[in-house]
C-alpha cells in the first residue's frame, strides 16, 4: 500500500516548485476525459475564456507545460481545466493520475483570443466547440457581461460518443441554476450537443448541420447575418478551418483583441 501511495504522490510537483498550485478536486467524466479544479492565486487576474500554460516537471525536471483554456469564469475563486487522456501524451498521460492534493505548474500570464473584447456588438453569439474545446465556453457562459451583451447564446458541442456530452450537459445545469448567473442563463442560454458516432438525439458534424441548415431550422433562428451573429470556435484544427470557411462565406471575419470582428477562433491546442 505504501508504494502505491508513493507512486500517486509522485505524480504532482513539489509544493515549494515555481508557479504551484494545489489541485482541489479531479473529476473523470470518461475513461478519456477529466476536469481537474485548482487553487487560484490571490493575484491572478484573467478575461473569461482565456488560457494559460499549465503542467508538470519532465525526466530532467524542466517544466514541461501545454496551452490549457480556464474552464471557470473571471469572478471564481478555484480555476478549473477540462482534458483529454492521451496515453502517450508526454503530460496529459500524467495528468490524468492527479489526486487533491497534488499540485501543478501554471504560469500566470493568461492569453487567448475567445474573449468579449475581441468581438464587435451583435444580438445573438455562438460558441460552437468539439470534444475538449467546450473548456473556454464553461467560462465564458458563466460570465454575465456575456448576457448582458446578447440575447441569444447558443453553445454547440459535438463528440463522438453520448458520455463525451456529459461535462457539457453538466455545465448547463450548473450555469441555469447559478446564483449569480442562473436568470439570465435560463433566458437566454440554448445547448445543441451532437454525436457523430454514437446514436444520440442529434446526429452529425456540427460543419454538415450548419451547411445544411439544420442547426438553424433545429434553434428556430436565421441563417448567419453579420449584421447580428457573432461565433467563437474552438476545436481542432480541421474542425476550427471547416467553420471559419462556413460562416466567412456567410459575411463574418475573423476578429482579435487588437481588432474586434464578428467571430473568434482559439490557435492553442493541448497535446
Amino acid at each position: 500500500m505504501q508504494q502505491s501511495h508513493e507512486t500517486q504522490n509522485s505524480v504532482g510537483v513539489p509544493a515549494d516548485t515555481k508557479d504551484a498550485v494545489k489541485v482541489l478536486s479531479v473529476t473523470h467524466w470518461t475513461d478519456r476525459l477529466f476536469h481537474f479544479e485548482v487553487e487560484r492565486p490571490d493575484s491572478f487576474r484573467f478575461r473569461s475564456g482565456e488560457f494559460v500554460m499549465i503542467g508538470l516537471l519532465n525526466e530532467a525536471g524542466k517544466p514541461l507545460l501545454r496551452a490549457y483554456s480556464i474552464a471557470a469564469p473571471f469572478w471564481s475563486e478555484t480555476l478549473s481545466f477540462y482534458s483529454i487522456k492521451v496515453p502517450d501524451g508526454p503530460l496529459t498521460s500524467r495528468l490524468q493520475h492527479l489526486q487533491p492534493g497534488d499540485h501543478i505548474i501554471m504560469k500566470t500570464k493568461p492569453v487567448g483570443t475567445l474573449v468579449l473584447d475581441a468581438l464587435l456588438p451583435g444580438k445573438r453569439l455562438y460558441m460552437i466547440a468539439t470534444g475538449t474545446g467546450i473548456a473556454p465556453f464553461a467560462s465564458l457562459i458563466k460570465d454575465p457581461d456575456v448576457y448582458e451583451q446578447y440575447d441569444d447564446v447558443i453553445l454547440t458541442h459535438t463528440c463522438r460518443d453520448v458520455a463525451e456530452l456529459s461535462f457539457g450537459a453538466h455545465l448547463i445545469e450548473e450555469a441555469k441554476a447559478d446564483p449569480l448567473i442562473g436568470e439570465m442563463a435560463q433566458e437566454k442560454l440554448r445547448y445543441y450537443p451532437t454525436t457523430t458516432r454514437e446514436q444520440s438525439a442529434k446526429m452529425g458534424r456540427i460543419t454538415s448541420l450548419m451547411e445544411d441548415g439544420t442547426l438553424f431550422s433545429d434553434l428556430n433562428v436565421s441563417p448567419l447575418n453579420p449584421e447580428t451573429d457573432r461565433v467563437m470556435i474552438c476545436g481542432s484544427m480541421g474542425l476550427n478551418n471547416d467553420v471559419k470557411a462556413i460562416i466567412e462565406s456567410a459575411g463574418l471575419e475573423e476578429g482579435a483583441n487588437s481588432k474586434p470582428g464578428t467571430y473568434v477562433l482559439e490557435k492553442a491546442f493541448v497535446g
